[in-house]
């Protein structure tokens, strides 16, 4: 799933982070999480949600980069945007 993600971002992502998107960090991140999902846990956001903020917000249009947790209450509330709930 995870890979289906970044093949899925922006061309402009994609070349900025082709380094990154091939460490095996990335596959090992992305068998955990299957592996998660398959004993069914919960992940919040969705995994369609787990790069939403790159696929919305073209390389070229960023200015600062906020990290942070945003503590989902209940389910329906990540949208895979910080601080968006």
């Amino acid at each position: 799933m995870l890979a289906q993600q970044i093949n899925s971002l922006p061309s402009c992502w994609q070349q900025a982070s082709a380094s990154e998107l091939n460490q095996p960090y990335l596959t090992q991140l992305n068998t955990f999480l299957q592996a998660e999902l398959a004993a069914g846990k919960n992940i919040y956001p969705t995994p369609a949600n787990w790069l939403r903020a790159l696929q919305l917000t073209p390389l070229n249009q960023v200015k600062l980069v906020l990290l942070g947790h945003d503590p989902y209450l209940g389910p329906g509330q990540a949208e895979g945007l910080s601080f968006s709930v």
